[in-house]
């Protein structure tokens, strides 16, 4: 029962974690992209980030920032990973 709460407690910390990371990539992603001739941060990263965990925070961060909202695979790809991580996690809840 306690290892269970600890565990759960890590999950949680895990999940602000990279959500916080992710949402602060899409800002920073912001910030290069008005710079000309910036190294950018590839797309594929900002979408890997948001599968280990953080769509949450790249939602936040493309509508907070403005970034990556008219991109169909950010505007359709985020939601659609938030979708099957709630998925997943009802799954593993329920098992």
């Amino acid at each position: 029962m306690l290892q269970d709460y600890i565990y759960l407690k890590v999950f949680l910390l895990y999940l602000l974690i990279i959500n916080v990371i992710t949402g602060c990539l899409f800002a920073w992603d912001k910030r290069l992209a008005r710079q000309h001739g910036a190294q950018r941060i590839p797309e594929r990263n900002l979408l890997i980030f948001a599968g280990f965990g953080g769509s949450v925070g790249g939602l936040l961060g493309m509508y907070i920032f403005h970034h990556k909202t008219r991109h169909l695979k950010f505007k359709l790809g985020l939601p659609f990973i938030l979708l099957l991580q709630i998925g997943l996690l009802l799954f593993l809840l329920t098992r």
